[in-house]
């Protein structure tokens, strides 16, 4: 299995579809599905049944949107940068390539 480029608590941006340039922070990732949850990016409505627990209503969440849509803000200048791996102290680390920043 690959390493993941992009992991849970990662600042991103969006670069196409509905949310494009929108930036959030990654709440989770599914790599087998090749998709992410990103906060506060594509939100859609949902109706819920009441439960016990909470009540019924619209409500708004936000849906996963695909790995490939999405893309790291560099560190330094903040646009978006692709995702290397290298080898530091015999560790595998990830970096911006844009700035080359470790983004670990």
């Amino acid at each position: 299995m690959m390493a993941s480029k992009i992991k849970k608590g990662d600042k991103v941006v969006v670069l196409t579809g509905r949310s494009k340039g929108k930036t959030g922070e990654v709440l989770s990732v599914s790599p087998s599905d090749n998709r992410a949850i990103v906060q506060g990016v594509n939100v859609v409505k949902r109706h819920t049944r009441p439960t016990q627990m909470s009540e019924g209503g619209i409500v708004e969440k936000e849906a996963s949107i695909d790995l490939s849509n999405i893309a790291h803000i560099d560190p330094k200048d903040g646009k978006p940068t692709r995702v290397g791996f290298k080898d530091v102290d015999g560790r595998k680390v990830r970096y911006a390539k844009r700035s080359g920043e470790a983004l670990d």
